[in-house]
């Protein structure tokens, strides 16, 4: 009389599985502590901060930072400029790559 037993692991949430809450297996509620809701910093615009009304289309430093790698302007929900800036900033980082200040796309 032998009785086979089957013992079931327990499931883990990192496994694969779908956990039901509608967000990837494996990822912590909330952020990075796993503790609540994530409570994320509005974001303010630079040149509202520091008071700047028209952006120079000659400072390539300044507009390197709107741009990403592969030479695409980088979108306001991730840079935190605000409506006005961020129109403003679109036609100097055109304006300097029409001049050759800024490339239009990056290099393979």
């Amino acid at each position: 009389m032998s009785e086979e037993v089957q013992v079931k692991a327990p499931e883990s949430p990192a496994s694969g599985a779908p956990s039901g809450g509608g967000r990837p297996a494996g990822r912590p509620a909330g952020g990075p502590g796993g503790r609540g809701k994530f409570f994320r910093r509005k974001k303010v615009c630079k040149f509202c901060t520091e008071k700047i009304d028209s952006v120079p289309y000659r400072d390539v430093r300044l507009l390197q930072g709107f741009v990403a790698e592969r030479g695409k302007i980088v979108p306001r929900r991730l840079t935190g400029v605000c409506t006005t800036h961020q129109r403003k900033l679109t036609r100097a980082i055109k304006q300097a790559r029409n001049i050759a200040l800024l490339p239009f796309a990056a290099r393979h």
